[in-house]
């Protein structure tokens, strides 16, 4: 059984922080400082991680991270919040970065925060990476671990031989072994789950021990809480599989919401939420449930 690790976002960027942060921000003389405390006194959700930076052309500021696993349509003015919160606690200039991991839509993802009232006009630029247009060579040629639990979906990187590639760079580092869950969660979206067990040798509960996926069933329950429900364990289990199911299939994997949230029995629940990880398809999925 591999050891439950942290593998939070601020842990992935503290692997290398120097080079992640030359990365995102393309300025190549960058010295990085400490990792900041990121929650803000007047926002209950800390920003993902915070980081203190300098270079001789614009000297010190902060480096903010925001990762995000399917963009949402209220991140323009989050960002906007962040950046200010940020800016208003450290008094630094801030350099916002929004880092979307799994593509939702065909729509262009804006890179700023505009608005008008009465005449007063607000505005806040900020950085966009979207790891489905970062070309694997990128993760597999730099000293960048930080990309590596990524290089499933990044571009090019869906191919068994990558994969394997990536897996082997984590695992000749005892420091980054531990990002195996992350990548083989990520694995899953582009590649057949029994392929994804033979490269990793892992039984699938392995995998379900990933944070990310700890991070789903979460938000589930939090989501569960949100929209008032009746509490319980029900309600985490249904929350949870509708955020694996928007996650992973996005609205198609939704359709089944109906169906699902009419089932009472809690371990036919927990099958489903276990299967999601299985299958590839929707499709899958409906006759996975026909079966269990």
């Amino acid at each position: 059984m591999v050891k439950k690790a942290d593998i939070s976002t601020k842990k992935l960027i503290s692997l290398a922080p120097e080079n992640w942060v030359k990365w995102v921000t393309q300025i190549p003389d960058i010295i990085t400082g400490e990792i900041l405390n990121s929650e803000f006194q007047w926002l209950s959700r800390e920003s993902d991680v915070l980081v203190k930076a300098t270079s001789p052309q614009y000297g010190e500021f902060l480096l903010l991270n925001e990762l995000q696993l399917r963009y949402k349509p209220e991140m323009p003015k989050r960002m906007r919040a962040y950046a200010a919160l940020a800016e208003e606690k450290y008094d630094l200039p801030t350099y916002p970065v929004l880092i979307n991991i799994l593509k939702e839509s065909e729509a262009e993802i804006p890179t700023c925060y505009e608005s008008e009232f009465a005449g007063l006009q607000a505005c806040q630029d900020y950085r966009v990476i979207n790891l489905w247009e970062v070309d694997v060579e990128i993760a597999l040629s730099l000293p960048i671990p930080s990309l590596l639990p990524f290089v499933p979906i990044l571009k090019n990187g869906g191919e068994e031989s990558k994969v394997r590639q990536a897996l082997q760079m984590l695992r000749a580092d005892e420091q980054l072994s531990q990002l195996e869950t992350v990548m083989a969660f990520f694995a899953t979206f582009v590649l057949d789950s029994v392929l994804v067990q033979q490269i990793m040798r892992w039984d699938m509960v392995v995998l379900r021990e990933s944070p990310w996926y700890q991070q789903i069933l979460k938000e589930g329950e939090q989501r569960g809480e949100q929209r008032g429900e009746q509490r319980g364990e029900k309600r985490g289990i249904v929350s949870a599989i509708e955020l694996s199911l928007e996650i992973k299939f996005g609205n198609e994997g939704l359709q089944l919401m109906p169906e699902i949230s009419q089932l009472a029995d809690l371990e036919e629940l927990k099958n489903i939420q276990r299967g999601i990880l299985t299958v590839n398809t929707v499709d899958e999925l409906r006759e996975f449930m026909q079966r269990n």
